[in-house]
């Protein structure tokens, strides 16, 4: 089977703004990671330059209009002026097996386990203490992880 790529390029740079859409679309899940290319894809490229891209959800767009600057950052030469997240229908066959499964929690460090017991300490309880010192250092890794994005 032939490759459609350069037909499918040619004929959306009928549209002005939309011919950088291909582009966009391949660097697209490599820039935002599978998870939230799982949850997130562009839709379509205003007149005004905007890329509107569509979500899962409404907390999926909120969370990304929170990450639109370091998105946008990601897309180098690709990065439209602007990006707007709505919830939206998604391409079929867009999950795969890996963003499909459920993400693996980050290994909390020491110093996390530690600062997380700190933070546990005046909790009376024993075994409260243990879950809330465990559940502070898996937020602790969690946000050390989630600032790679």
């Amino acid at each position: 089977m032939e490759r459609i790529t350069s037909a499918v390029k040619q004929e959306l740079s009928r549209f002005g703004a939309q011919g950088g859409m291909p582009e966009l679309v391949e660097a697209w899940p490599e820039v935002v990671g599978q998870m939230v290319a799982a949850n997130a894809w562009p839709a379509r490229i205003a007149r005004d330059g905007t890329l509107h891209v569509n979500t899962s959800s409404s907390a999926w767009a909120f969370e990304l209009t929170q990450l639109e600057a370091t998105i946008r950052e990601k897309l180098g030469e690709h990065a439209p002026p602007k990006l707007r997240f709505v919830p939206g229908p998604l391409p079929e066959g867009l999950t795969t097996a890996e963003a499909a499964s459920p993400p693996t929690a980050p290994e909390p460090s020491d110093d996390e386990r530690v600062r997380a017991a700190e933070l546990a300490a005046a909790i009376g309880d024993e075994k409260l203490r243990n879950l809330v010192a465990r559940a502070a250092a898996a937020s602790l890794a969690g946000s050390r992880d989630s600032r790679s994005f």
